[in-house]
């Protein structure tokens, strides 16, 4: 069953959807670090309280993540748009908690940036702490799956060689809308798309990942320990919009979802960010 974190009377809380309802798991406000190892399967279940998913606000599945790492270059769609050579090391580069929001909340669009781009990806949640973990023991490691759109401020990206700040926005980045656990769905070869206004402009599947999710966890962890919250982005296929003909970025008014076979569909509209005077 999936899970997700969320606002109910104002009160935050984690919870397993079934069917058309959240039953609330007893002491767990958000899903990240106190949600470690099998805590959501084993959690207690108040099926009294149980409210309807249409009356709750939705947070991102990790409201609070701990580190947050994104894998750029790793789907060969991409790599050939971007006119780059094929990596044999993972292009890494970190986001922070405070870019992620929620699933139907707005992407806001600032008004530094001219050129807001989307990238649809696959999210990983860790669930246990390794450092140095073996790429054979890796997925024992992961909490669960969900979805990302890694937006991108172009014109921010570029003006530098480190893509930090046109990658670290913050409220900027969708991931959700609920996090599967590993036992639940079958990631390989899975579909993953993007459609803008309904028009896909990104159509790809998980069996083109240039490095795999057990590899990345490894990795990374070479140098840094993981822990339960921190948030792995595997990466986007081709089609971004900076790459396309005419190039294409989001405006006020748009829709884009991001899609994953398994995994449901993060849906976000656009609109221009509400600034102070």
């Amino acid at each position: 069953m999936p899970y997700i974190s969320y606002l109910f009377e104002g009160a935050a809380h984690v919870g397993e959807v079934v069917g058309d309802g959240v039953v609330p798991l007893d002491g767990l406000s958000e899903i990240g670090r106190d949600t470690a190892g099998d805590t959501l399967a084993s959690a207690p279940r108040d099926t009294r309280r149980t409210v309807p998913l249409n009356e709750v606000d939705l947070l991102p599945v990790v409201p609070h993540a701990g580190k947050v790492f994104c894998v750029g270059l790793n789907y060969l769609s991409h790599v050939d748009e971007t006119k780059r050579d094929l990596p044999d090391y993972p292009v890494l580069f970190p986001k922070f908690g405070s870019s992620f929001i929620a699933a139907g909340t707005p992407i806001p669009l600032p008004p530094e940036s001219g050129q807001v781009d989307y990238e649809a990806e696959l999210a990983v949640v860790i669930g246990t702490s390794g450092r140095r973990i073996a790429e054979a023991d890796a997925l024992a490691h992961v909490m669960g799956y969900t979805i990302a759109n890694d937006v991108t401020m172009r014109d921010f990206q570029y003006k530098t060689h480190q893509w930090l700040p046109g990658k670290a926005w913050d409220v900027s980045t969708p991931l959700g809308p609920a996090l599967f656990l590993p036992h639940e769905v079958d990631l390989e070869g899975a579909r993953i798309s993007l459609t803008l206004n309904g028009e896909r402009l990104q159509d790809s599947d998980l069996s083109r990942l240039i490095f795999s999710v057990p590899f990345l966890i490894s990795t990374i962890s070479t140098f840094t320990t993981l822990e339960p919250g921190d948030v792995i982005l595997t990466g986007t296929p081709g089609g971004v919009g900076y790459r396309r003909e005419p190039q294409v970025f989001l405006r006020p008014g748009d829709r884009v979802e991001v899609s994953i076979a398994g995994l449901g569909t993060l849906a976000n509209p656009v609109e221009e960010e509400r600034t102070l005077p």
